[in-house]
């Protein structure tokens, strides 16, 4: 019984609420509603700081959350820049950077995946570059609610976003080949096993 409900656990609940939360956020702050959206993605960033913390004071990782953490954390950052690009077109450039940063990482892990090899979970370069998309994303985003959006100021913070965001690509990079030539047993994973696996414990 344990094993069959591991995954129901509160990062992970967190993680999945992030997801969700990608919804009212883009419709409230497309809409006009953008205090009510910048709260929402303060919830968000509380979430996205939270699953990490209880997951390591209270041992609850899952292979599950280890998938679902950086793809929350990708959705939610593509509906920001979305978002904020709809409103103000001279971030499209940084959007194209992140679309092509988020390609590559897709790629990757498909790879991997298709090599037999685990994908590489969320690092904390990885997590630094999220942090610095919130500040700089909330930080647009309160310029906009409280009507004194600054051109210069947006371009600057997105500059320093985006220059994190290549480092994390790069460094990515690297565990990327490291993986894909590890012989080490805790780098490979066989879906077809985990898919059988888990049928078994379903009918359990």
């Amino acid at each position: 019984m344990q094993n069959k409900n591991k995954n129901f656990n509160i990062p992970n609940t967190l993680t999945v609420l992030r997801m969700v939360l990608v919804i009212p956020f883009m419709a409230c702050y497309l809409n006009g509603y953008v205090k009510t959206a910048v709260i929402i993605l303060v919830i968000a960033g509380l979430t996205d700081a939270l699953d990490g913390f209880v997951a390591r004071h209270f041992n609850q990782f899952t292979e599950l959350g280890q998938m679902l953490d950086p793809i929350s954390d990708k959705l939610t950052q593509a509906a920001v820049a979305i978002s904020l690009a709809v409103r103000h077109p001279v971030l499209l450039p940084f959007l194209m950077i992140f679309v092509v940063k988020e390609c590559i990482m897709l790629t990757a892990g498909g790879v991997l995946l298709k090599k037999g090899k685990r994908p590489c979970a969320a690092k904390w370069y990885g997590k630094l570059a999220t942090v610095l998309f919130y500040i700089t994303f909330v930080t647009i985003i309160v310029m906009d609610m409280f009507e004194f959006y600054h051109e210069g100021t947006a371009v600057v913070l997105l500059v320093v976003t985006a220059a994190f965001m290549i480092f994390a690509l790069v460094m990515y990079a690297r565990e990327f080949f490291r993986i894909l030539k590890s012989t080490e047993p805790e780098d490979q994973i066989d879906i077809a096993e985990m898919m059988d696996k888990k049928k078994r414990l379903k009918k359990e």
